[in-house]
């Protein structure tokens, strides 16, 4: 915490006084975000970096994998679920972006197992993607790790369409979804098109 407090000062002092009418303006009326991104927590992968916004401009979640479960009420605990619902039905946001990226650790640990220290929580999360596991591998792909990310945006995507609410605002055109993934290594966007593929933007 303590090699974290000189950038604070530099915000505080910098940023914050730049940005300050826009928090003010958001602490009075509240958040409205344009958009809703699930992205991964890998520290390499900031969306509000990425799509170069400002503060308020987007409701972010981020977990491992940037995996969507599907939909299940179970009463259990759904940090991401909880996320969703309330960008969705509370901020109501227009758009809803699955972000993934290149050399993501979570897919893997998917591909290759989870190491035995993650067998409480990484191990049982990851089995989200089991299907993205098994598209990749019967198609056996060069590169089976970028395949794995990219098949595990689609699955998330698909994972969305199992909640009830988000189904009736696409439905309704009133929310659209959208699969990205983001390379580290050369900073370049991709975007998942109809015909299923992904083209840089």
């Amino acid at each position: 915490m303590d090699e974290l407090i000189p950038g604070y000062r530099r915000f505080r002092a910098t940023r914050w006084r730049e940005h300050q009418a826009t928090f003010e303006s958001l602490a009075r009326a509240g958040q409205a975000p344009r958009a809703m991104v699930v992205a991964c927590s890998d520290s390499r992968v900031d969306p509000t970096r990425i799509f170069d916004v400002g503060p308020g401009e987007l409701f972010v979640v981020r977990n491992v994998a940037n995996l969507v479960p599907r939909y299940a009420p179970d009463g259990r605990a759904h940090a991401t679920s909880a996320a969703l619902e309330f960008g969705v039905r509370v901020l109501q946001v227009a758009d809803l972006i699955v972000l993934g990226h290149a050399m993501c650790g979570g897919i893997r640990a998917l591909l290759e197992g989870a190491a035995p220290e993650t067998s409480d929580f990484l191990a049982p999360w990851m089995r989200i993607a089991e299907e993205a596991k098994r598209r990749t591998l019967v198609c056996r792909p060069a590169d089976p790790q970028t395949a794995c990310e990219l098949e595990a945006v689609k699955l998330s995507l698909e994972n969305l369409a199992t909640f009830p609410w988000i189904t009736e605002r696409v439905a309704a055109g009133s929310l659209r979804l959208h699969g990205a993934t983001f390379d580290i290594r050369s900073g370049v966007l991709s975007r998942l098109g109809p015909d299923g593929t992904f083209a840089p933007v």
